[in-house]
This record gives structure tokens, C-alpha cells and sequence, in this order.
């Protein structure tokens, strides 16, 4: 199946019903693709899409193997799941931000706060996100899901530019997308290469007092080339 079904599911087992809501069958239909869908999620994580194996799913989910094939029919429906479900998440996470209902500078910075923070709590996406590129986006590029949700953050950072430049804070014309990506590099690359950077350079890049030190940076960066003056 295509990934209209992988959709369904995602829009399932995060939406509302699935949290409690509804008939026993449907709670309980939602409780274990839940469990299926975050079992998957790390064995994809652990072992890419190639070396993940549904029998092992299985066992961590503590369900039949059986039960994995009824609800999403096959083991790349299950990794399009996993990665929809994993998309859904950080980008409902950045809506609760509420940016357009912030000033500028303070909505930047917060953008920038959020997706560092996100990324250094959330290893796995990490990891879904580099497998996933080793497959040279086999999968991803199969989901509508992935792009639709995207919109509504790049017109939240295109809004964010507009209203600074109108408040004369930013006076930068500034593409959404180049700074989406610049942004989303600046808070990956110390992660994804954090042991290779640590023995580069001898130190520990994991370190809190460094952590915090590095999204200061990140901010001030993206500040600075926006044209706004920073004091840190």
C-alpha cells in the first residue's frame, strides 16, 4: 500500500481518539499501534530500514508479529509510519510556540531555542533522519504528509521576517528556507558529529555549560546576519 494508508495511520494514532477518547475497541486499537510505532522507532533508529527486523518489533512491543501486518500491512508502511509520526511531532511541538503571536526577535530566538532544544532531547529523529538519508530519501519522498506539514513553518519564519523588517529589527530580505536550513545546521552538525568534533578539538561537546553556550551562539548568529545587534 501506498502512502495514503501510511497517513491514516499516522493521523490515527496521534490524534485525539487515541489518547483515551471513544469506544474500549478504538482506545485499545490506538494503545497498541502506539506501542507498535514506538517499539519500531527505535529498532529503525538502532538498526536503519534495511537492518530493522518486524520480529524484533514484535518482541519489543510484546505483541504477534501477526498484529504489526493487520495494522500496517507491511514493514515499510510501519517505517513510513515512524517517520511521519516522527515529523508530526516536532512540527506540532513548533506550533504550540505560538511565534505569530510574538515579537520578532523574541519568535527567532525561540525558533532557534525550540529546534536545538528538540534535536539534542530527541537523538532518535537524529538517527531516523541520518538512516534515512543514507537511503538517499527513499521513503521520506513518498509522504505527502512530511511537505504539508512543513508549510505552515515556513510561512510562520516568512512572517516572522516580514513583521521584523516592518519594526525595522531585521533588515535583512532573507529567504525562509536558506535560513531554515542554516538554522537547522547549526543545531544538528555538533550532534550528529559530536564524537568525531570531541576528539577533534578535546573536548567534551556534550557538556551542559558547553550546550548552552553553543545555542547562544546559534542565536546570536542568526541574529546578527538578520541585522539585528546583539549584547552577548
Amino acid at each position: 500500500m501506498g502512502a495514503k494508508t501510511n497517513h491514516q495511520d499516522t493521523k490515527a494514532a496521534t490524534s485525539k481518539g487515541g489518547s483515551g477518547e471513544g469506544s474500549p475497541v478504538k482506545r485499545n486499537t490506538a494503545k497498541t499501534k502506539d506501542k507498535i510505532l514506538k517499539a519500531a522507532r527505535r529498532e529503525f533508529c538502532s538498526h536503519g530500514y534495511n537492518g530493522a527486523r518486524i520480529k524484533k518489533i514484535a518482541a519489543r512491543a510484546r505483541i504477534n508479529i501477526r498484529m504489526i501486518y493487520h495494522y500496517f500491512e507491511s514493514k515499510e508502511n510501519l517505517y513510513m509510519s515512524v517517520l511521519e509520526s516522527s515529523y508530526l511531532e516536532v512540527r506540532g511541538k513548533e506550533m504550540e510556540l505560538d511565534l505569530q503571536h510574538l515579537e520578532p526577535v523574541e519568535a527567532m530566538t525561540a525558533l532557534v531555542e525550540f529546534t536545538f532544544t528538540h534535536l539534542l532531547n530527541h537523538p532518535d529523529f537524529i538517527s531516523l533522519l541520518t538512516n534515512e538519508n543514507l537511503l538517499g530519501g527513499e521513503h521520506v519522498r513518498k509522504s505527502k504528509l512530511v511537505p504539508a506539514t512543513t508549510n505552515p513553518l515556513m510561512a510562520n519564519v516568512q512572517d516572522i521576517l516580514l513583521r521584523g523588517k516592518k519594526a525595522q529589527v531585521f533588515y535583512r530580505e532573507v529567504d525562509p528556507i536558506q535560513l531554515y536550513i542554516t538554522i537547522l545546521s547549526m543545531c544538528y552538525v555538533h550532534l550528529s558529529n559530536k564524537h568525531t568534533l570531541s576528539s577533534m578539538f578535546q573536548m567534551d561537546l556534550s557538556d551542559p555549560e558547553w550546550l548552552q553556550a553553543r545555542l547562544q551562539h546559534v542565536q546570536d548568529v542568526v541574529l546578527c546576519y538578520l541585522g539585528h545587534p546583539v549584547t552577548s
